[in-house]
């Protein structure tokens, strides 16, 4: 029989469903079983702001570890907790496909985010949704949060905060029963993170043969076009995950649109662009760009796709974005 496929995972109740979506997906392509191996990070352990420990990969960097030390034969992230760079040894083997990436408001009552009265505590960790905040409410507080999903929900149950600010992915993946009012914020005023709702499978550089041809199964090769062009857009700008900034592709028909908005902190300005290009049997075309890249003889479409998003980085760059997230 063979050996079960070891499966790195963050401890919390997230990251264990998560892990738990993938192994039962990877058990149904490859009829073996996937055994999750709990690994404790940084960003689980140190209770501080992720600004303030360091945002970039703050939860990757121990797993990472155990997958090079052979602790574990493959890891399952958030996509968008990942730095774009990519250590030396490892691969995304897979990204399925991509939850809902919209973020949503939780309150008791209903009310909406841009109608809560002044100095009403509205609760988030990331710089990118305290600039949102500040920009569609300025006239409520916020507050900068840590803990897991129940732990944020229950903040506003008890009348500490308000609101808080989720992923709607998370909710649907925990399979949370919300007693809570819940607002969806559409992604034309309220972009999110690049690769939010979306899971990175990463495995090694050099791992088997069989388990890199099984975790090709499960990916999904829409999602990983629209989360390439996102984390292009993050890489050009040189900007960590916990930069202020949001970028949303969608993958429709032959084309694929880029919305994405770089904020000042403080939420009082902000610089986007909105684009879109032309997919010719899955590449895309990058007429309108700037960029050389084509579909060339044997080319990667996924490297087409990151030049695109590093494309629209420079336009950004050129309207001053660097003073946003520098």
């Amino acid at each position: 029989m063979n050996a079960p496929i070891r499966l790195g995972t963050r401890r919390s109740a997230l990251a264990q469903a998560q892990s738990g979506h993938v192994a039962a997906a990877l058990e149904e392509v490859t009829g073996r079983r996937v055994e999750l191996v709990p690994i404790v990070s940084e960003g689980d352990t140190n209770r501080a702001s992720l600004s303030e420990i360091g945002g970039v990969g703050v939860f990757a960097t121990r797993l990472r570890e155990a997958l090079l030390a052979g602790e574990c034969d493959i890891l399952v992230h958030s996509l968008k907790d990942l730095p774009t760079a990519m250590p030396e040894g490892l691969v995304i083997g897979a990204t399925p496909v991509r939850e809902d990436a919209r973020d949503v408001v939780i309150t008791r009552d209903g009310t909406p985010l841009h109608l809560l009265p002044a100095g009403a505590k509205v609760g988030t960790g990331s710089p990118r949704r305290i600039a949102q905040v500040r920009r569609r409410a300025p006239q409520v507080e916020v507050v900068d949060i840590r803990g897991n999903v129940d732990s944020r929900l229950e903040r506003v149950e008890t009348g500490e905060l308000d609101a808080v600010i989720l992923a709607a992915a998370g909710l649907s993946r925990l399979g949370a029963e919300l007693t809570l009012a819940r607002e969806d914020l559409g992604f034309s005023e309220w972009p999110t993170a690049p690769g939010q709702g979306s899971l990175a499978v990463e495995t090694t550089a050099d791992a088997p043969q069989e388990l890199r041809d099984a975790l090709a199964q499960i990916d999904d090769a829409a999602t990983r076009l629209a989360i390439t062009v996102e984390r292009g857009v993050l890489e050009g700008l040189d900007a960590g995950c916990q930069a202020p900034m949001a970028a949303h592709a969608v993958v429709t028909g032959d084309s694929v649109r880029l919305r994405t908005i770089v904020y000042e902190p403080a939420g009082t300005g902000r610089i986007g662009l909105d684009v879109t290009e032309g997919l010719d049997e899955g590449y895309i075309r990058l007429n309108g760009s700037g960029n050389d890249a084509d579909a060339a003889d044997g080319a990667d479409p996924n490297d087409a796709a990151r030049q695109f998003g590093l494309s629209v980085a420079r336009r950004l760059l050129e309207q001053g974005a660097a003073d946003y997230v520098s």
